[in-house]
């Protein structure tokens, strides 16, 4: 395996519970202080931004990004952790803890997109996901990277700030990652990278939950439900919260880690 790319990361609180947790696109690590905060004494968090995020330089386009920033966070680890990863940046944990399950004690997966997941699992829950990403798809193949970003947001923000009012770093940052999440595509659409080929998931066999937001589309819930059979997990799902729950919900899903990390 080619040497791990070098990424910027960052710790929150001074807890004795060592953390790593992966963020979701457009966003960078600072995405976890909100739930960080909560158990500042309990854990210490370490976030490392994804390549192509925050102060992480960019992905050249050469290998796998859901591979590299795997390559990437596994560098950060030299003793077991309780690893945690929030929508693209779950997949990223998620194949983490496939190649290295002997430096993660527990697997939180927060709203995973690895949509290939619904696709037998809840056809039409597929099938409308795959129509609600045309747009996006389709001003993205024309060559406008803000509209692609745009619809991208609306899709999967949070929806409490629209496009224009977000402050001008904050859209910069997002245009500056949106070429990442169109080129992860197949990873995620299709399994290009064989996540759920037979036998593959073997060797996560640590504790796992999977956290998704009861508002979330129907294709989060179906994903949960083939991910959990697959990998025998636990399921939440947080009431009144939709796909960016690590950050509007920032108190719950302290509250959920805490419990399940009580419990093994």
């Amino acid at each position: 395996m080619s040497r791990a790319p070098q990424v910027f990361h960052s710790s929150f609180g001074q807890g004795p519970r060592s953390v790593l947790a992966v963020h979701c696109s457009l966003a960078h690590s600072g995405a976890w202080r909100g739930v960080a905060e909560q158990m500042a004494e309990e854990i210490t968090l370490t976030g490392f931004d994804m390549l192509s995020h925050g102060r992480s330089p960019d992905w050249d386009g050469q290998g796998n990004y859901q591979l590299l920033n795997m390559q990437a966070g596994l560098s950060l680890l030299t003793v077991p952790v309780d690893l945690v990863g929030h929508s693209f940046g779950a997949t990223v944990a998620l194949r983490m803890a496939m190649a290295r399950p002997d430096l993660v004690r527990s697997l939180t997966l927060i709203e995973p997109v690895l949509f290939a997941a619904a696709r037998d699992e809840d056809p039409a829950a597929f099938a409308a996901l795959e129509e609600a990403s045309q747009p996006a798809e389709a001003a993205w193949e024309a060559g406008d990277r803000e509209l692609t970003t745009r619809l991208f947001n609306r899709m999967w923000g949070t929806g409490e700030v629209k496009w224009p009012d977000l402050p001008a770093p904050a859209r910069a940052a997002m245009l500056r990652a949106m070429p990442v999440v169109m080129a992860s595509r197949a990873v995620l659409h299709e399994d290009a990278n064989g996540t759920l080929a037979p036998g593959a998931l073997a060797p996560v066999t640590m504790p796992v939950q999977i956290l998704t937001g009861a508002a979330s589309p129907p294709v989060i819930p179906a994903i949960a439900r083939s991910l959990c059979r697959r990998l025998d997990a636990a399921h939440t799902a947080v009431p009144g919260a939709g796909h960016m729950l690590p950050i509007t919900h920032a108190a719950q899903t302290a509250a959920l880690l805490r419990s399940f990390w009580d419990l093994h």
